[in-house]
């Protein structure tokens, strides 16, 4: 599975849901080949929007900063040229991939990339974990802390060094010598009490 290349990618937003107007305020994206990463994306993204208060205070991101930004449609235009046709790995992936079926929807666009979650993985494979946030895996994991957190370059590349991570423990939990994106999207759907029995 390691030599397995995945787009692993971020997106910060003006708030929790596109279905409410919410926009993507900024895309960060890595390529991971051969177990490292090899090539990089990021761009601020206009949103037509203002961003509260609380979301620049988050992500350190203003709406000075956004004005000047790239449009929705010219950034989703360079990513899907950036993601190909390779799988795609976001922690908590159902929020990064409504966003970006939203973003890509404006511009007619849609994606059929394979999507996989590091959340529900850390979920079945860290099930001792109290809280499975992105800050508190990659502390746990003693994994290298790139910038700040809540900036997408940054989670992306550290969502980056999980996935690797976690492709290694599940190596050594469930005793194979490689970990398939099949086997990461079955064990990301079944139950946790099962998940555990799998290596118990």
């Amino acid at each position: 599975m390691g030599n397995t290349a995945v787009i692993v990618l971020d997106f910060e937003t003006s708030g929790l849901s596109p279905r409410r107007g919410d926009r993507a305020i900024e895309i960060g994206a890595v390529l991971i080949e051969e177990n490292r990463i090899v090539d990089r994306f990021q761009s601020l993204i206009n949103p037509g929007m203002v961003v509260s208060p609380f979301i620049e205070q988050l992500t350190g991101i203003s709406n000075a900063m956004l004005e000047d930004a790239p449009s929705g449609g010219e950034v989703m235009m360079r990513f899907l040229d950036f993601i190909g046709d390779y799988p795609l790995v976001a922690h908590n992936a159902p929020f990064d991939g409504r966003f970006l079926d939203a973003e890509l929807a404006r511009i007619g666009q849609t994606k059929n990339n394979e999507l996989l979650c590091t959340l529900k993985t850390a979920r079945r494979i860290y099930p001792h974990i109290a809280s499975h946030k992105l800050e508190t895996l990659v502390r746990y994991k003693k994994l290298p802390v790139s910038g700040v957190f809540h900036r997408a370059l940054a989670d992306a590349e550290m969502t980056g060094r999980l996935w690797l991570a976690m492709i290694e423990d599940m190596k050594r939990l469930f005793g194979l010598s490689q970990i398939s994106l099949e086997f990461v999207q079955k064990l990301s759907r079944i139950s946790r009490a099962r998940a555990q029995a799998l290596f118990a």
